[in-house]
């Protein structure tokens, strides 16, 4: 007999707020991610550089060529050499909008959990033992939270160290969510 996901969603939600706040605590008292970026030499002049060129909010790669089948081009390899190349993020112009970030991320713990208790909810009995339903909920939550990381490190150039950070704090916010899941579960 499989348990109905709407039996779960008191720890689907209590789960998300400890992620939350596990987070939260990661990122504003441990602050272990604070060295995962790099300031830019001479900042003021490229941010200048950058508003005179009229840089829009988007993501960048460069060097670019319109049309990808020229990458190859002589031209292109040229460019490569020279360097830089890369790929940059530039948010919209104003503050940071922190509190539209957090309620983002919250939503996106209540996602994560949502499938990690469907997960467990198809593969479990009511009444199923403690470790058997945190095995099941921390692996599902584990891929939701850390498993898209290499990616970032193969295609796009992070660092290596960002990444295992990162994991880190995925297995923590799968712990927490594996451990709510295991208390509550029917």
């Amino acid at each position: 007999m499989m348990v109905p996901l709407t039996a779960l969603w008191l720890p689907i939600l209590l789960s998300a707020v400890a992620v939350f706040i596990g987070s939260s605590l990661i990122h504003m008292v441990l602050r272990w991610h604070n060295s995962d970026f790099k300031k830019l030499p001479d900042e003021d002049g490229i941010r200048s550089t950058m508003r005179e060129a009229g840089l829009d909010a988007g993501t960048y790669f460069f060097p670019c060529h319109e049309d990808p089948s020229k990458n190859m081009s002589p031209e292109m390899q040229e460019k490569f050499a020279e360097g830089p190349s890369g790929r940059m993020v530039v948010f919209p112009k104003g503050a940071i909008n922190m509190g539209q970030r957090m309620l983002h991320w919250f939503f996106y713990c209540v996602v994560v959990n949502l499938v990690a208790g469907y997960m467990a909810a198809a593969t479990l009995a009511p009444g199923t033992d403690y470790l058997s339903v945190f095995q099941i909920v921390g692996t599902a939550a584990f891929l939701g939270y850390a498993g898209g990381v290499w990616q970032e490190v193969i295609w796009w150039g992070a660092a290596p160290s960002a990444a295992i950070k990162s994991i880190a704090d995925g297995l923590i916010y799968a712990l927490l969510t594996a451990g709510v899941f295991g208390w509550l579960w029917p």
